[in-house]
């Protein structure tokens, strides 16, 4: 039996997931020409509004975030169903299970709050000033996922996959070495990265994986608070599901992706994310989805009181508000950290918001990491405090901070990261490097080496040189001058010393 709008739908949630994908994937330096992944989070109602409440600033991707609820008045929730890279993941994780376990209407509807009270948490900690969307929020944690793990494995692998047919079955003047040649412009043009700390952010995701294989959409009916906010939102919706005659099978309810059909074959509508599968479903062909009539949409949003299992009703709501603030108690963050987070514990990239706000305003989405061209951002763990977790830090050892590049604050899209121009950017000090006597070849050994003054990229050089006189032999040694060094990294990076560098950049 054909499926028209399933197939209309599996269409968009291929399109949209293929489109987010690329859109990271190309996101290399250079920027110029390309699609800013500022768009991919300027859609997401969640990160704009409580990302510019926690911080009393106007992000300039809420008026878009905007245009999606009004649709969700209109359609429903159509954006979890239809749009959201996670949910079609986990569409396509929970297909590979067909015996998922079935949740009765009396559990689904007390399991389905707790993304109402996640939604409280988030809106309270922002009103307190504190932005704790980035762990919730399903496009960021989409986002992550394929920068920090996808995009590395495939590369690597595919890359590794060419290099070893190519040497050992003689293909240097084959059509493979050509493609492969060619894929180097393109597909295989990303470095291959490493990031530390990627094995935790793959747990995550494949948590709300295994979630999606034993209850579908798991992740979207209890815990997701964007989810919430479109469900608020499409309580009201024009478009609705509609039946005829029904014969009371239940096998749209037994079906049903989200468990939004009840035991009488009606349904929540804050809940239905219009996959359609109902509409197929019905043996008799008595369910479809179409507009409300006039003089039902108008008792529709003039009634106030909602029948039972339609919603929460004032009395759970009061219950959400003040679990939530008990909760917040539990776990509020020490407000003397607040108080001293202008104190960098890591080195930050260019552009970067002063401490607390940074933290505050990043949303850990991975683009700036992805993008830097020499690996040198990597995901903080707790260097910085719980509040700092999955934050860029720069890691000299690993890659520097190319002083032609202002790409982590071209794709950065909540600000957290300022759009700095390449003179400003040349001249914005991120940390300060100091060298160790202890250490250092020509301080410690008395060898000639000047790898770090060679490769400082400042114009007037920030690491000076002293000449002294060693045994009739003149030395060169090498000394910072802290008023033009930037910490951009490339003399620790460079140093030869192992395995402690003998100069290192330390936060400023």
């Amino acid at each position: 039996m054909k499926k028209p709008w399933v197939l209309i739908r599996r269409l968009s949630q291929c399109l949209f997931l293929v489109f987010f994908v690329y859109v990271l994937w190309s996101t290399t330096f250079p920027l110029h020409g390309k699609i800013s992944p500022e768009i991919l989070f300027q859609i997401d109602p969640l990160v704009m509004f409580f990302t510019s409440l926690s911080e009393r600033v106007l992000l300039s991707g809420v008026s878009i975030s905007m245009g999606f609820l009004l649709l969700s008045l209109i359609l429903g929730r159509f954006f979890c169903g239809w749009i959201c890279p996670l949910g079609t993941m986990s569409d396509w994780m929970a297909s590979l299970n067909s015996r998922k376990k079935i949740l009765n209407d009396e559990t689904n509807r007390w399991i389905r709050k707790v993304k109402y009270l996640s939604l409280g948490i988030v809106a309270i900690f922002a009103i307190l000033g504190i932005q704790i969307a980035w762990v919730f929020d399903p496009i960021v944690i989409a986002a992550r996922f394929v920068s920090l793990n996808v995009i590395p494995a495939v590369t690597w692998t595919v890359e590794k996959l060419f290099i070893f047919s190519i040497q050992n079955f003689n293909l240097h003047h084959s059509f493979v070495y050509d493609a492969y040649r060619a894929l180097k412009q393109s597909f295989l043009g990303i470095k291959i990265y490493y990031f530390s700390n990627a094995l935790v952010i793959l747990l995550y995701i494949l948590l709300i994986f295994a979630g999606a294989l034993i209850f579908s959409r798991l992740w979207c009916r209890v815990l997701c608070p964007l989810g919430a906010i479109f469900a608020l939102v499409s309580k009201r919706s024009l478009l609705e599901r509609q039946t005829q005659e029904c014969a009371q099978c239940q096998i749209c309810q037994k079906r049903c992706r989200m468990g939004a059909i009840h035991n009488d074959a009606s349904y929540q509508k804050s809940e239905c994310i219009l996959c359609m599968d109902c509409v197929y479903d019905c043996p008799g062909g008595k369910t479809r989805f179409g507009w409300q009539d006039r003089k039902t949409a108008e008792v529709s949003l003039t009634t106030v009181k909602q029948p039972a299992g339609k919603g929460i009703t004032r009395k759970e709501f009061l219950f959400l508000f003040f679990t939530s603030l008990v909760s917040l108690a539990a776990g509020k963050i020490n407000s003397k950290n607040k108080l001293t987070g202008n104190q960098r514990k890591v080195i930050r990239p260019p552009g970067a918001l002063t401490e607390a706000e940074f933290v505050d305003r990043c949303i850990r989405c991975g683009n700036c990491m992805k993008v830097c061209p020499t690996n040198g951002l990597q995901p903080v763990m707790m260097e910085s405090g719980a509040e700092g977790i999955w934050t860029p830090k720069l890691v000299p050892e690993i890659g520097y901070c190319e002083y032609a590049c202002t790409m982590c604050g071209q794709v950065c899209p909540t600000g957290a990261i300022g759009k700095l121009s390449l003179p400003t950017k040349q001249n914005t000090k991120i940390g300060i490097a100091v060298v160790n006597h202890a250490t250092c070849y020509t301080w410690a050994y008395h060898k000639n080496c000047l790898v770090c003054e060679e490769h400082c990229p400042v114009s007037d050089k920030a690491i000076k040189v002293i000449e002294e006189v060693y045994n009739g032999h003149k030395l060169l040694k090498p000394q910072v001058d802290p008023n033009l060094c930037i910490g951009c990294g490339i003399c620790q990076n460079v140093c030869p010393q192992r395995p402690m560098r003998a100069i290192q950049v330390r936060p400023f």
